[in-house]
């Protein structure tokens, strides 16, 4: 399965964003091979436009095939995004981005069924 975490930095050290939409990276992790010598693990930075950032972020996930997203909270654009392509969404992570996945993968973590965050933005920009 590939997860997607907001992270503050790259790689599994890195804090978790508590936002989606303007998360700094997008930590993307095929737990797959989280056991093996060498993991697939990438992160990516996330550049958001002046307006429409969830929406930005959710084709960038989707893009890159990740089938859930580990982060703080979910704005509204960004939640129907995700949830137009399939994408699960975890919230409440906090910790290091090693540490949400751990959290998710033992059932510590919320799966959202609505958005979590707010708009931003004037309501053009979203979280």
């Amino acid at each position: 399965m590939k997860v997607c975490i907001t992270a503050r930095g790259e790689g599994l050290t890195a804090e978790v964003d508590p936002t989606f939409g303007r998360a700094a990276y997008f930590t993307f992790i095929d737990t797959d091979t989280l056991g093996s010598d060498t993991p697939d693990v990438e992160s990516v930075a996330n550049v958001p436009g002046a307006h429409g950032a969830g929406v930005q972020a959710a084709q960038t996930v989707a893009d890159k095939g990740a089938t859930v997203v580990i982060t703080g909270s979910v704005g509204p654009n960004a939640y129907q995004g995700l949830a137009a392509a399939g994408v699960e969404m975890y919230t409440g992570a906090t910790g290091t981005v090693k540490q949400a996945l751990d959290d998710f993968e033992t059932g510590r973590l919320t799966r959202s069924g609505a958005a979590t965050g707010a708009r931003h933005g004037g309501g053009r920009g979203i979280q």
